[in-house]
């Protein structure tokens, strides 16, 4: 992949902020479990957040290969932060295709300046791969729509200061044709959040959010009633390349972190890089790593030119969370008895990547978008 010029600076900016204000305290910060929002703004001053948002709404008018530069380059310091970065491009795309000029012109600019955190709520408690069945209802009353219900396992729950919110509008027996997407500010009348205690990504919050007769005003719809399962899929494709890379990231610096202590380390007289046994798990990992670094961005490309890239997406993201824990793993079992101490980030990065076999699809939701692309819908069943 050749770069712009362009593209280089801006990686090499990425680069320098995430090796030095990310990696230092990114353990630090997972003991803190806030997520430190004058960080986020730094990086929004740095032209690192909404990359890929238009210059006319404070983004810097990018494409999809520039902003999966800058998330992998940020994932090398802080997988957490760096999801984020993934989380604005996402949500602002969403936003910018489908709400009122005052509700963009109100929370998008912001965004990109990382004054604000927008969450998504699709999931709930019934329902987790299955998106399309959902349960929280929203009725119109006068100008409003009136929401009830709970959406759980979402991202910054806690922290969010406003969500994109899919509620049922329709029959159950509609399915995905009755679901419509609704901006609902956090701070909202009726609005109440738990926080879980998570295996990782602690610093982000995964948690609940319940709506109890939250009155959200009409022009806060995103596009037409019924239609916002059909947006939110449309975005999905672009997140989940993203979100490969950052665990290409965050993969790439415990190799490069492993491959320096097997030129230090030595036994039997020697650097223990020297021993098959130690290099060769590693060049696997590194060729691993590398394979699915290109395929994200061939994915990022190919929806850059507007061509499809549904089946590519899909690959990267059960491929890339999956092959990133085993890297990982291995390059702590390269440290030994020290890779076993939490003075160590590489347990913390096996934690923090291991939440995206799950969050934005599991592998097996992947491999079925595959076996549809390749064969058809009606020849791919639930066993």
């Amino acid at each position: 992949m050749v770069l712009t010029e362009d593209q280089k600076a801006l990686q090499e900016t990425a680069r320098r902020f995430s090796r030095e204000r990310l990696l230092p305290d990114y353990q630090k910060r997972e003991k803190q479990r806030v997520l430190d929002r004058a960080l986020i703004r730094e990086m929004g001053a740095l032209g690192l957040l909404g990359t890929d948002i238009p210059e006319s709404f404070g983004g810097l008018g990018m494409d999809g290969v520039t902003t999966g530069l800058i998330a992998e380059e940020v994932a090398y310091g802080d997988f957490n932060i760096s999801g984020v970065s993934v989380a604005i491009s996402l949500l602002a795309a969403i936003i910018l295709r489908n709400a009122r000029a005052a509700l963009i012109d109100a929370w998008v600019p912001r965004m990109a300046r990382g004054e604000v955190i927008v969450g998504i709520c699709v999931t709930e408690p019934r329902g987790g791969s299955d998106a399309a069945n959902l349960q929280l209802r929203a009725r119109i009353d006068g100008n409003h729509y009136v929401v009830n219900g709970e959406k759980t396992s979402i991202t910054f729950a806690d922290c969010a200061d406003a969500f994109l919110v899919f509620a049922r509008t329709g029959r159950p027996e509609e399915g995905a044709r009755g679901i419509t997407a609704l901006f609902i500010p956090a701070d909202s009348p009726g609005v109440q959040r738990t926080r879980f205690d998570d295996v990782g990504s602690h610093i982000t919050g995964r948690g609940s959010v319940f709506f109890d007769d939250v009155r959200v005003p009409l022009d806060h719809r995103l596009g037409e009633e019924g239609r916002g399962f059909t947006q939110v899929m449309q975005g999905f494709d672009y997140s989940r390349a993203l979100i490969a890379l950052q665990c290409v990231g965050a993969a790439q610096a415990s190799l490069d972190e492993a491959w320096c202590y097997a030129k230090e380390r030595e036994a039997f007289g020697r650097p223990i890089g020297q021993f098959q046994g130690v290099s060769f798990p590693l060049v696997e990992g590194d060729s691993s790593i590398a394979a699915i670094r290109q395929l994200s961005y061939h994915a990022l490309s190919l929806r850059d030119a507007g061509l499809p890239h549904t089946a590519e997406a899909a690959m990267v993201k059960w491929m890339g969370p999956r092959t990133a824990f085993d890297v990982i793993h291995q390059c702590l079992l390269t440290f030994g008895h020290y890779g076993w101490s939490k003075d160590l980030p590489h347990q913390q990065r096996m934690r923090d990547v291991m939440g995206l076999e799950i969050g934005d699809g599991t592998a097996g939701v992947m491999k079925l978008i595959i076996a549809r692309e390749r064969i058809g819908r009606a020849a791919v069943q639930y066993a």
